[in-house]
C-alpha cells in the first residue's frame, strides 16, 4: 500500500503529519505523493478538499482519510489521539470504501472553441459582483426560469452542508446522486419571478445556465475562484466519478449533521 500524507500549515497538523511519519517508517509503509493508494490528509475540509482537487485526476485508484484538528468536520472521522487505531486499521486494509458523488461541471467561454470541465466534491456558484445577475435557467433542456438576483449554487449531497445550507438549501444524504440548486438572493416582485425555493434534480436530469453577455461573472468551483472570464453557457451534471474514502470507521452522514448544527440532544 502506498500513502500520502496531505496536511496543511497549522502547526498542530505539522507535528501530526511528522508523528505519522515515523510511525509508518517504522512499520515500513511505502510513502508515495505521486500515486498513492490512500491520501490521509491532516486539517479539515478544507484540507480534505484540497487533497481531493490535487488527485482528481486519480478518483478511480486513490481513496482519501481525514484527520481532524480542530472540529469534527464532514469528510475527516478521525481523531489525532487515534493514529495507533489508523495505522491498525491500515495494516489489515481489504479495499473497502464509502462514495460520494461529485458535481461535473462543464463552463463554455466566449473566447475558447471548447468548454473547459471541472469537478466539485461541495459545490459550484456563479455570481456578480455589486451587480444583478440575470440568466436563463435551463433544466434538462427546457426553459425553467428567467433568474435575477445576486447569483445561483449548485451543489452536492454532501456539499448540501455547506454554502448551499447557509443559503436555506435542503440537506441531502449523499446515498442520492441528487443535484441541489439554490437561489442567490433572487429578486421577486411585479416584474421578475423565481421559484425562490432550492430544488432537488435527479441524477438523470441537468442544469444549464446561460447569463447575460458580460465579462464580470464570479465562478468558484470548491475552493477555486474564477473571476472577469466571459462565460456563456455553464451545464451541470452528476458526474460519473466519485470519491472513494477508506471505510475504516466511517461516520454516519445524520450523525455527522447533528454533530455540526445540533450537538448533543440530551444537553439541549
Amino acid at each position: 500500500m502506498k500513502i500520502e500524507i496531505y496536511a496543511n500549515d497549522n502547526e498542530k497538523s505539522l507535528k501530526v503529519k511528522r508523528e505519522l511519519e515515523t510511525k509508518f517508517a517504522e512499520r515500513h509503509f511505502v510513502m508515495d505523493a505521486e500515486h498513492p493508494d490512500i491520501v490521509i490528509t491532516i486539517g479539515g475540509d478544507g484540507t480534505l478538499l484540497s487533497a481531493f482537487h490535487q488527485y482528481e485526476d486519480q478518483l478511480d485508484s486513490v481513496r482519501f482519510v481525514g484527520i481532524h484538528t480542530g472540529h469534527l468536520g464532514f469528510y475527516t472521522d478521525w481523531r489525532t489521539d487515534e493514529l495507533d487505531d489508523l495505522i491498525i486499521s491500515l495494516e489489515s486494509d481489504n479495499g473497502q470504501a464509502i462514495t460520494y458523488p461529485l458535481l461535473d461541471i462543464s463552463v463554455r467561454y466566449r473566447d475558447k472553441n471548447k468548454p473547459e470541465r471541472y469537478l466539485a466534491l461541495n459545490e459550484a456558484t456563479l455570481k456578480r459582483i455589486g451587480m444583478t445577475m440575470a440568466a436563463d435557467v435551463y433544466i434538462g433542456g427546457e426553459l425553467f426560469e428567467r433568474f435575477r438576483g445576486d447569483g445561483l449554487c449548485v451543489s452536492t449531497p454532501t456539499g448540501s452542508t455547506a454554502y448551499n445550507k447557509s443559503l436555506g438549501g435542503a440537506v441531502i444524504h449523499p446515498s442520492l446522486d441528487a443535484l441541489q440548486l439554490t437561489e442567490i438572493g433572487s429578486l421577486n416582485n411585479l416584474v421578475y419571478r423565481t421559484i425562490s425555493s432550492p430544488l432537488i434534480i435527479a441524477p438523470n436530469d441537468w442544469i444549464t445556465i446561460f447569463p447575460n453577455e458580460t465579462s464580470d461573472y464570479f465562478m468558484t468551483i470548491d475552493q477555486e475562484n474564477i473571476y472577469g472570464r466571459d462565460v456563456e453557457q455553464i451545464m451541470f451534471k452528476i458526474s460519473k466519478k466519485k470519491i472513494r474514502f477508506a471505510k475504516y470507521r466511517h461516520n454516519a452522514f445524520w450523525k455527522r449533521v447533528q454533530s455540526a448544527f445540533i450537538g448533543d440532544v440530551h444537553e439541549i
